[in-house]
């Protein structure tokens, strides 16, 4: 279980599959300038709801994995992630599609 850590007060945790692809595609809005929403569902632990951050290049951000090495990357979920990013409610988490599904 990896571990985004927003604006050094504000963490939550992402298995580490998922937390590369969200990497990349949180990393490449913010190089091109974008900020955007960012939503999940909650575990029950902290509530069951939904929270929401604003990501902007000008908030620390830190991706914490927990294992060592980097997964094989779905380019099909990076692509469903990103498609996610650039709607009106911005980035949630979408399922992994399999190897060669469209996005």
């Amino acid at each position: 279980m990896g571990r985004v850590i927003y604006n050094s007060s504000y963490t939550v945790d992402f298995e580490d599959r998922l937390l590369a692809h969200l990497q990349i595609v949180i990393a490449t809005k913010l190089r091109r300038g974008e900020s955007f929403m960012f939503s999940w569902k909650d575990d029950r632990d902290v509530g069951n709801g939904r929270t929401a951050i604003w990501l902007d290049r000008t908030v620390p951000l830190v991706i914490r994995y927990s294992g060592s090495r980097p997964p094989t990357i779905n380019r099909e979920w990076v692509e469903a992630l990103a498609q996610a990013a650039g709607s009106p409610g911005g980035l949630r988490i979408v399922p992994e599609p399999s190897e060669g599904t469209p996005a």
